[in-house]
């Protein structure tokens, strides 16, 4: 009996551990990515176009010597498109063990929060297969709701396939 308390008690120290995020923006909404996963932010380069792609791609920049795919994630959200700006960043970030380049309105800061803090998303906003799974949770920061992504979960294996090769 003592041993199952045991183990109980160490769920429940893991359950509420300290999680940081990147808070980004997009069209006046915050986000927020797992710490882990951003490998760098950098300014806007020059992005080349690649043919035959989908809409949300932007193309590709060369990054010390890789060539790393741009998506646009206000395109890939379906949000309306604006012009860049001095915020304008690329975040690298690791998905699925690629590197890929996604192009934010502006990068905030980062969070520190316990996971017990983070509230499951709505149900309808999860459910009937509009492609938000990769919502995992909200958070109330400053009078605000950050939203908290899993960009492993953002793409199909399909397209994650397409942007390795």
């Amino acid at each position: 009996m003592a041993t199952t308390a045991l183990v109980k008690a160490n769920e429940n120290i893991q359950h509420d551990e300290l999680i940081q995020l990147v808070s980004l923006m997009l069209a006046d909404e915050e986000y927020g990515v797992e710490v882990l996963k951003v490998r760098e932010i950098i300014r806007m380069p020059t992005i080349t176009k690649m043919p035959n792609t989908p809409h949300y791609v932007e193309g590709v920049i060369n990054l010390r010597g890789k060539v790393i795919p741009i998506i646009s994630m206000r395109k890939r959200f379906g949000l309306m498109e604006s012009e860049n700006s001095s915020q304008t960043r690329i975040m690298v970030m690791d998905v699925a063990g690629t590197l890929t380049g996604f192009i934010v309105d502006a990068v905030s800061e980062v969070i520190r929060i316990h996971s017990s803090e983070i509230q499951p998303p709505p149900s309808m906003v999860t459910s009937g297969g509009i492609g938000q799974e990769f919502i995992t949770g909200v958070f109330n920061h400053a009078d605000r709701l950050l939203i908290i992504m899993d960009v492993d979960r953002m793409f199909s294996d399909d397209e994650r396939d397409s942007f390795a090769s």
